[in-house]
């Protein structure tokens, strides 16, 4: 086959997505405290852009049109400075903001304490118990080797290799430090954490109660109640007794250390009710309110043609940032209002009335597409009457009722925890049956396994280890 060089005119479509585009949807997926970090960030490298004060009123541009046309275009385009008053169902008011000033005489870092560590607190311990240099030296490996519930995760070989000292040595160690604050701290297992315990708190004379902590946790934990009572020859009410003293003992003694802080979130939108009707705001508070930088487009005209180019892009920048933010609010808004008027039984009396609703529902009623609600529902939440919401949680499949309706799965979840809150602890609700009871209340049919899977994924055990005995 022979080769040749040929010319050839080719025309095709392509769709390319500029920078400008990808921020856009960008700002659609971050969360609030994401947006107001992104906004900062953007304040510092861009030297159009400036926070205007709360107070200050919007300025007419001067000489729009006195210089280029793109720049006098770019700023009518841009004039943003209230674009985030305008979503919220109220009418738009200036709010006057308190200040909050700090104590008078005491800097900031003065108010402010960490938190103990775990280490930290047996350390200290340490240095004030009557433990030698060379115990330190053996604790502080110990201490190193504890997990966040207190348990110790080296055995005694691994501790040799890292310390010059004799096994006897180590287990001494390990028994003082296991009888410091918290008690318990640095046990292998939960029976030797429970019997420490026992010891210092004087309660290890009773034979049955060391027995049931050293050989029965496990006949215990799965509510093996008679076959225990007849091993030891006691009652029932004796056996209920000796559980509530192990009750009393803490299993995992480290986690009041732990290093996990708790996870807290700021809602994006709040709705309230007025009257008969919901009031939707938007959060935002934190989130600068931008503006063009008077100073440099007077200025822009007298720059060179390499600094006019600079300029230029910057102002570009500038305009489509606050454009795309304009946009995020909007949208924001449009999918929260759509929400609401899905789900209004929901935010009148609560989660057993939450509707089915899909993603093209909500898209189809505001006229947008289907991905540009999924991205402005990720990782925000909403203030509702009946509590803090990810959006994405109005969004659940369907189940059919008997008379052709469908009701969500969300609110069957919500009736099955309501069922077993207010079952007997003696005679819990089995699946089969709660699965009785939605068909008597919802007229829905739905099948035990089902029930079984919304029970484990609300993390609710089943009703064998739900029973309680006395």
């Amino acid at each position: 086959m022979g080769l040749e060089l040929r010319q050839q005119l080719k025309l095709s479509q392509q769709l390319v997505m500029t920078p400008q585009l990808q921020q856009a949807i960008k700002l659609l997926q971050l969360s609030r405290l994401e947006l107001v970090e992104t906004v900062q960030q953007e304040l510092l490298e861009n030297p159009f852009l400036e926070e205007s004060a709360p107070e200050a009123q919007p300025e007419e541009t001067k000489d729009a049109g006195s210089g280029d046309d793109e720049s006098a275009e770019l700023i009518r385009d841009a004039d943003w400075e209230n674009y985030l008053g305008e979503f919220s169902s109220t009418s738009k008011q200036a709010h006057a903001r308190e200040v909050e000033l700090p104590e008078e005489g005491m800097s900031f870092e003065a108010r402010l304490a960490s938190k103990p560590s775990l280490g930290g607190h047996l350390n200290w311990q340490m240095r004030l118990s009557n433990f030698s240099d060379e115990e330190i030296a053996i604790g502080e490996i110990v201490v190193g080797n504890l997990d966040h519930n207190g348990y110790l995760q080296a055995d005694t070989g691994e501790i040799l290799s890292m310390v010059a000292a004799t096994e006897e040595q180590v287990e001494a160690v390990i028994r003082k430090i296991q009888r410091l604050d918290p008690i318990g701290i640095a046990a292998r297992t939960p029976q030797e954490c429970l019997l420490v315990q026992l010891e210092v708190f004087e309660m290890d004379e009773d034979p049955i109660l060391v027995s049931l902590v050293r050989d029965h946790l496990e006949d215990l934990e799965k509510n093996r109640y008679k076959p225990l009572a007849r091993k030891f020859k006691i009652s029932m009410e004796e056996l209920k007794g000796y559980i509530e003293e192990i009750q009393k003992l803490d299993p995992l003694p480290g986690t009041n250390f732990s290093s996990t802080e708790p996870h807290y979130v700021s809602p994006d939108v709040f709705v309230y009710k007025f009257g008969d009707e919901f009031v939707i705001i938007l959060n935002e508070d934190g989130l600068p309110r931008l503006q063009m930088n008077s100073f440099y487009v007077d200025n822009i005209k007298a720059a060179n043609d390499k600094e006019k180019d600079y300029f230029s892009e910057k102002m570009r920048s500038a305009a489509w940032l606050m454009k795309s933010l304009y946009q995020r609010q909007r949208t924001l808004y449009k999918v929260v209002e759509s929400i609401v008027r899905f789900q209004r039984d929901f935010f009148e009396q609560g989660v057993t009335k939450l509707k089915p609703l899909i993603l093209k529902e909500v898209a189809e009623d505001i006229n947008m597409h289907e991905s540009t609600v999924s991205r402005i529902t990720t990782s925000k939440y909403v203030s509702t009457p009946h509590g803090i919401y990810e959006l994405k949680f109005f969004f659940n499949s369907a189940l059919d009722l008997g008379d052709g309706s469908q009701v969500g799965s969300e609110s069957v979840k919500a009736l099955i925890k309501e069922l077993i809150s207010e079952e007997n602890p003696k005679k819990p609700l089995s699946d089969e049956k709660i699965g009785e009871i939605l068909k008597e209340k919802l007229d829905v049919n739905i099948a035990r396994r089902t029930v079984a899977k919304y029970r484990s994924a609300m993390g609710i055990a089943s009703s064998s280890k739900r029973k309680q005995f006395f």
